[in-house]
């Protein structure tokens, strides 16, 4: 079953808000709380960069602010290479490059651009 651009979004937004939501767990002294935190937001962002590579070209060329291959690059790296994923480097995607994000994505919707 295919998902439309409105899915996707919101499929996008929800696994954004996990993700800074989770974040804040990183830091946790509890080294169990602190490894399922990174689990959890490696796995949203793995869903966000499919759910990406499935958006149509027009939201994509709308946002050329965003870094659209490198958001599915990063999927491919936590999929293929997860091996070597740093989480400094996970924090720093969820607290730098979601927010624009996720911005960009809301305002798709509330244009009404889907």
């Amino acid at each position: 079953m295919s998902r439309d651009a409105g899915q996707r979004i919101a499929d996008l937004l929800d696994a954004i808000e996990r993700c800074q939501r989770y974040a804040t767990a990183l830091a946790s002294e509890g080294e169990s709380l602190a490894d399922m935190a990174e689990d959890a937001i490696e796995r949203n962002l793995q869903i966000i960069g499919e759910a990406a590579n499935h958006l149509p070209a027009e939201i994509i060329d709308a946002h050329p602010e965003i870094a659209w291959p490198q958001i599915r690059g990063f999927r491919n790296i936590l999929v293929h290479q997860y091996f070597g994923v740093d989480v400094e480097v996970v924090r720093d995607v969820v607290e730098s490059y979601l927010p624009p994000l996720a911005a960009a994505l809301r305002q798709q919707r509330r244009n009404g651009q889907l």
